[in-house]
């Protein structure tokens, strides 16, 4: 009976041990970022003062006085994919506009779409997504 107590207060401890060690694998072990993805595209294929729309990714790339910029056309309200049209963003499903640079124009939508990371790399563009 004697061998038990030191038998079972060892696996008591190994219980512990292994318990407090489980908060602090996270620390001991590397991270690992979710991978972006990245759409790729030449300067010349955004057309001037227009758009370049990715519609699977919801994602569209303007121009406007020369200068680029990338949207999320996820509408702000409900997450419905925004359409592009030459003088303003509509979304199809509640009636919501913005205006080309993304401003919330009318309702419901109330926030404006979101500017995504572009990168300008010589004469192409990155979109980080």
């Amino acid at each position: 009976m004697e061998e038990a107590r030191p038998v079972r207060r060892r696996l008591i401890q190994a219980l512990i041990l292994g318990a407090a060690a489980v908060p602090l694998w996270r620390y001991l072990t590397p991270s690992r970022a979710p991978a972006r993805r990245v759409l790729r595209m030449a300067r010349a294929e955004v057309p001037a003062e227009g758009a370049l729309v990715f519609r699977e990714a919801r994602v569209a790339v303007m121009r406007r006085e020369g200068a680029f910029f990338a949207l999320d056309l996820a509408c702000t309200h409900l997450g419905c994919t925004v359409n592009v049209t030459p003088h303003e963003l509509v979304c199809p499903c509640h009636g919501s506009t913005f205006a080309i640079d993304g401003a919330a124009l009318r309702g419901p939508a109330t926030r404006p779409l979101a500017r995504l990371e572009l990168r300008e790399d010589g004469e192409h563009l990155e979109v980080l997504l």
